[in-house]
């Protein structure tokens, strides 16, 4: 099935793999988090137990440097997309209200951005991460 919407993620290519994994989890979860049309239905076993619904449909990784980073931001901007963020600072916080106060007090024009997400309609994403590379 081809979905009308895509969802990606663009990490920092130079992250740790446990970053890698924490930075994904949190923009995935921030993503669901506002936009529910992209979660599926709850799954059930042979047993009859229920499971949590999951996204339903594909997240593509891409890897990128800072400023492609940076760009992809202000194309998902410019585009009046909503992307999640993760920033460098919040790698030193350990809850949510330090990590919205990280950035609150991170400068707009020059975000340490080491992850964003974005859900769209498939067209307009696929501009948004134009040139960037799947990570691997």
């Amino acid at each position: 099935m081809i979905y009308d919407t895509k969802t990606t993620l663009v990490l920092r290519h130079d992250l740790a793999s446990w970053q890698i994994a924490n930075v994904a989890a949190f923009l995935a979860g921030g993503l669901a988090g506002t936009t529910p049309e992209m979660m599926g239905e709850p799954y059930r076993d042979a047993a009859d137990r229920v499971y949590s619904a999951l996204i339903r449909e594909p997240v593509f990784v891409y890897g990128g440097s800072l400023d492609e980073l940076r760009r992809t931001h202000q194309r998902a901007l410019s585009r009046g997309l909503r992307p999640a963020l993760y920033i460098e600072a919040m790698f030193k916080t350990t809850n949510d209200v330090d990590n919205r106060a990280a950035v609150a007090a991170a400068p707009v024009d020059a975000l340490d951005l080491v992850g964003l997400g974005i859900h769209g309609p498939r067209k307009i994403v696929d501009k948004i991460v134009n040139g960037l590379k799947f990570m691997t």
